[in-house]
C-alpha cells in the first residue's frame, strides 16, 4: 500500500502513542497490526524499531479487546490543552 509522506508520518505517530489502539489505525488507514509492524520496520532505525516493539508488545492499551473499559479515549487528558 502506498501512502503520502504525511499519512505515513501520522501512522508512525499513532503507532508510537500508547493509547492509540492498532484498530484505530486500521479503521483510519486500512492497515492491520501486521501491516503497521512492517511499516514501522521500514520507517524506523533498527534500534528504534526494537524499542517500539518492546514498548507495544503485550501493551493492553494498544489492543481494544485487552483494554479496560475505563480507557475510553485515545489520548491523555493533559495532551490537548485549550490555548
Amino acid at each position: 500500500m502506498q501512502f503520502y509522506s504525511h499519512e505515513q508520518s501520522r501512522i508512525v505517530e499513532m503507532a508510537w502513542e500508547d493509547r492509540t489502539p492498532f484498530e484505530a489505525i486500521e479503521l483510519q488507514f486500512g492497515l492491520n497490526e501486521q501491516a503497521v509492524i512492517k511499516l514501522m520496520r521500514k520507517s524506523l532505525k533498527s534500534s528504534s524499531f526494537r524499542l517500539w516493539r518492546a514498548r507495544t508488545n503485550g501493551r493492553k492499551t494498544k489492543h481494544l479487546m485487552l483494554r479496560s473499559p475505563d480507557v475510553s479515549r485515545g489520548y491523555c487528558p493533559t495532551q490537548y490543552k485549550p490555548r
